[in-house]
């Protein structure tokens, strides 16, 4: 028996014949929290309305719960197909209360097992008892998650979110999409996000799909998007980082500008062939004691340490993570020693 929630099978659409997205397949399980993640115009908003009945498909096919809602000749109207969203504008009602904003899909439901959905919902996104208040008495964060108990409150099959965090500040939104992760867990609800900020998307979800021109270069867990990218431009997107040149030296290892590394397992690649390296942040440790020099050409003050960017001996800039009392002032010397166990290495192009 298929298990699979929402199935996305080598679905193409876009405008005026111009294709946004491309021979993309997607697929979630049951109550598994998915993320589309991309730089703006990769395609993956215009997928989203395609999932919710609001843009048409020139082909492939969308299946939810085993039932087909979509396809280039059929098309399921967007109020049948058992689907919520959450929209960038959280568009509460401002003349209902909380209780009556989270009702208002509830129309139909008996008065006692709306009452005892409300209060279950309130409860979950930490806002009971204030059932009676206006949205203007609420805080941006609270009247997001009003909106989210709206949109959860019929108990849909699918919920998509379209970028819902994006209005808020740094600091709120990678918080509530921790909370919202919480929530939605809680309630069993299979869900999909919208988002291009990085940190959002690895405190929502539990598999990304990294999206770029219309199509996705990588559907992973958070930990693999970061240490194991497939293309560069995953590498780039989910983290900073820089390329160095390098060279397989083993079959486990590579001649870098820092000496040899070794990985975890076996490199892809025959001795003596030119690779790209690459290296994040948290790869390069500043370590007085190393062998290894380089000079601090920029720093970042992050609080509890330094981003410092630090020029090698052949004029390679890498980032470098350093303990925030180790203050040192920019064209110093300072010493640097890699510490990675897994190498993330790309052919040269």
């Amino acid at each position: 028996m298929d298990t699979t929630a929402l199935k996305i099978i080598g679905v193409t659409l876009g405008y005026d014949g111009a294709p946004v997205v491309n021979n993309l397949s997607l697929a979630l399980g049951p109550k598994e929290l998915g993320c589309l993640l991309g730089p703006s115009g990769c395609g993956k908003s215009t997928l989203l309305r395609a999932i919710a009945g609001f843009q048409p498909l020139t082909s492939g096919e969308i299946w939810l719960d085993n039932q087909l809602l979509g396809s280039a000749h059929h098309s399921m109207p967007p109020e049948s197909r058992g689907v919520g969203m959450v929209f960038q504008d959280v568009a509460l009602f401002p003349h209902l209360t909380v209780s009556q904003n989270i009702s208002f899909g509830l129309m139909r439901w008996a008065e006692v097992s709306r009452v005892k959905r409300i209060d279950e919902l309130l409860a979950l996104i930490g806002l009971s008892g204030l059932g009676n208040r206006y949205p203007h008495e609420l805080s941006g964060g609270q009247q997001q998650r009003v909106a989210l108990a709206r949109a959860m409150a019929p108990k849909p099959n699918l919920l998509l979110l379209d970028e819902p965090f994006s209005g808020l500040d740094t600091e709120l939104r990678g918080r509530l999409a921790s909370e919202v992760r919480t929530i939605l867990k809680a309630d069993g609800i299979c869900s999909l996000l919208v988002t291009h900020d990085q940190r959002e998307a690895f405190d929502f979800a539990d598999r990304i799909a990294v999206m770029h021109e219309g199509e996705i270069f990588q559907f992973d867990t958070p930990f693999n998007l970061y240490h194991e990218p497939t293309t560069p431009f995953v590498a780039h997107f989910v983290g900073p980082g820089e390329m160095v040149d390098a060279t397989i030296y083993g079959a486990r290892s590579v001649s870098s500008p820092l000496g040899i590394l070794t990985n975890d397992q076996d490199l892809p690649f025959p001795q003596g062939t030119p690779v790209r390296l690459f290296l994040r942040p948290d790869d390069l440790i500043h370590d007085d004691a190393s062998d290894y020099h380089a000079t601090l050409v920029r720093k970042h003050f992050r609080g509890a340490h330094h981003l410092y960017e630090v020029q090698l001996n052949n004029g390679v800039v890498l980032g470098c993570f350093a303990p925030s009392h180790h203050n040192h002032e920019i064209g110093e010397e300072i010493g640097v020693r890699l510490d990675v166990e897994h190498l993330v290495v790309f052919p040269t192009i």
